[in-house]
């Protein structure tokens, strides 16, 4: 049996409902990649210097702990994200709230991941949802979390 490669990331927006699933999979295991996603560790890979970088994470990685993520644009100016955690099932699943403050008409919106074992790795499955008639935000948002995904797949997969 051959090792697992990383996959492509893939994302699908249906902007009629606000939400939007997207997966990889990962060459790692379900508990090294939900570490990836609920630790310090997360500003060493969500980001890239064409894009924006997060460089700042703080959590209380339970049901009803607040998290916060802060970085910077590729135009030079700060971003934050917070949220609150809903659900936190190691290294199975993970539900939280999310809000950004680049938009201050942003809904609070909620992802789920799922993180499914397979031979020789993790599916890691995303569904984000609540964008309501945010259409734009919602399409962006996909586009947002292939490369979210990559990022996470480069880190978690390179360390395995």
């Amino acid at each position: 049996m051959s090792a697992l490669k990383n996959s492509t990331a893939r994302a699908i927006a249906d902007v009629s409902q606000g939400t939007l699933l997207a997966t990889i999979d990962i060459a790692a295991p379900p508990e090294r990649v939900f570490r990836a996603v609920t630790s310090e560790e997360l500003p060493l890979w969500w980001g890239s210097d064409d894009l924006y970088r997060t460089t700042e994470w703080s959590g209380d990685v339970r049901p009803g702990g607040s998290w916060r993520t802060a970085g910077v644009g590729r135009d030079g100016k700060p971003f934050s994200v917070h949220g609150e955690f809903l659900e936190v099932d190691p290294p199975h699943r993970l539900v939280q709230t999310w809000l950004y403050d680049w938009d201050p008409a942003a809904n609070v919106t909620t992802i789920t991941w799922r993180f499914e074992p397979i031979p020789g790795g993790t599916r890691v499955l995303v569904r984000h949802e609540g964008f309501g008639s945010a259409h734009e935000a919602c399409a962006n948002h996909a586009s947002g979390w292939e490369h979210v995904l990559g990022w996470l797949a480069g880190h978690a997969g390179a360390a395995a």
